[in-house]
């Protein structure tokens, strides 16, 4: 697979606690330098990044992140400002408590929600795989494909543990038609993106793809 249908396929990703604006632009620069599908950013710098790069590059952000427990009013107000500020994509965490009770109506609603908030961007749902077993995965892919959200994504990347082949197959075999799929989570190889990729997902949420293609 030729380097520039790879990168594609990436969300180029910073997402760390301690991430500053200058780190930030860099990715971004990045990710127009190098036609990344998107560069994934803290929401604290989705205006400075979409007021500087404009059209150039798709900002994704993320919503209730990383733990989902947020309240859905909440996530929808965040929402509604990071799209005024300017971010073509989310991805949301769901409220792992919900699908831990077997709440799944309530998991759909609140997607539903921010899907509304999105106000036409793209809304990827995060369900951080790790901490669920089959039954909930499996539920929860119903959910995503109910809500209307475009994106099923695998992992926050701050969980135990990140995405898997297992979980992709699971995604695959479980989403409605209309729905794609995001892996994340631990990516940090050629091996693995180019993996995931193959399988099917029409994004990888990477930081380290540079690096992983640094001999090309």
């Amino acid at each position: 697979m030729d380097k520039q249908t790879v990168f594609s396929h990436i969300d180029h990703t910073i997402l760390k606690a301690d991430a500053t604006w200058a780190q930030v632009d860099k990715v971004c620069q990045e990710a127009v330098d190098n036609g990344f599908a998107s560069a994934c950013i803290p929401p604290r710098f989705v205006k400075r990044a979409k007021e500087k790069y404009g059209n150039r590059l798709a900002v994704c952000t993320v919503i209730g992140f990383p733990l989902g427990y947020n309240t859905t009013r909440v996530k929808v107000f965040e929402t509604q400002q990071a799209v005024l500020e300017g971010a073509d994509e989310v991805d949301m965490v769901i409220h792992i408590g919900d699908a831990k009770a077997g709440d799944f109506d309530r998991i759909t609603e609140e997607i539903r929600e921010i899907k509304a908030a999105c106000n036409g961007k793209i809304l990827k749902v995060i369900i951080e795989t790790c901490l669920l077993g089959e039954d909930e995965k499996e539920a929860l892919c119903r959910c995503v494909t109910e809500a209307g959200a475009e994106y099923i994504k695998t992992s926050t990347g701050f969980g135990t543990k990140g995405a898997t082949p297992e979980d992709i197959e699971l995604f695959k075999a479980h989403i409605g038609p209309e729905v794609k799929i995001k892996a994340a989570g631990g990516i940090r190889t050629r091996e693995a993106i180019e993996g995931y990729i193959n399988q099917g997902c029409a994004r990888v949420g990477a930081s380290a793809a540079l690096t992983a293609y640094a001999d090309q």
